[in-house]
């Protein structure tokens, strides 16, 4: 049988028996069994009736959580002339064209999110291979390519998270730290949740959201109640 630490095993014992919880009671728990020395993230996950490989089912998109995500978030645009300006007075930690897709080629990889502008597709759709296992090809449905480079900085600096569903029909992200207050993080679930909630596919059939459940970084999981979390 598995040895736990002091802390892990605390923290399991404030989990037992705790499933189906309100978001309130969730983030409780997970704020108050964050011990680890650093700032852990508050992630959520979601198990979803859908079949991803199906291209009626896929779940994709994006939410600007209300409180941000506590993260640093690094960009990189695909830009040329005024484009390319416009991305670096709005912050952008990259810009380039040509150049910025050998330096991706060559393996260096220095931030977390893709902004492109259409012009530019036809550079960056040589790094399929390279971005797309990352889920950082820029895409038109989820605002990363756009010839509104300034807003898409701004969006990706401001707490905006991507979501997609993987195989098995999770979805999954980072939605605060365990330093921010528990109305916050409240807040930041009910707005994730809301947001995979309105990306429903029409290929969806049956139940669509059958599980939810929030942790942080090094601490174990605790299921929400659905009803709870959605609203409803």
């Amino acid at each position: 049988m598995a040895k736990y630490g002091k802390r892990t095993t605390a923290a399991r014992e404030a989990f037992a028996g705790k499933e189906n919880v309100t978001v309130e009671e969730a983030v409780a728990l997970v704020k108050d069994n964050a011990k680890a020395k650093f700032d852990e993230t508050v992630e959520i996950s979601l198990q979803l009736g859908v079949d991803p490989r199906h291209a009626d089912q896929m779940v994709r998109g994006t939410v600007s959580l209300p409180n941000g995500t506590g993260k640093t978030v690094r960009v990189a645009v695909f830009a040329r002339g005024e484009k390319a300006e416009e991305a670096k007075a709005a912050g952008a930690d990259i810009v380039g064209a040509e150049d910025l897709m050998e330096t991706v080629q060559g393996g260096t990889i220095d931030f977390d999110r893709c902004i492109a502008t259409p012009d530019m597709m036809g550079v960056v759709g040589r790094l399929g291979k390279v971005l797309g296992p990352r889920n950082l090809m820029p895409n038109p449905r989820v605002g990363t390519v756009t010839m509104d480079v300034a807003q898409a900085v701004k969006d990706a600096k401001g707490g905006q998270v991507q979501f997609k569903a993987e195989k098995a029909g999770v979805v999954h992200a980072g939605i605060g730290k365990a330093s921010f207050t528990a109305k916050q993080l409240e807040e930041n679930v009910t707005a994730f949740v809301d947001a995979v909630q309105k990306a429903k596919p029409t290929g969806a059939k049956g139940t669509y959201m059958k599980k939810i459940a929030v942790s942080s970084t090094m601490g174990p999981g605790v299921s929400l109640s659905i009803a709870s979390a959605t609203g409803n």
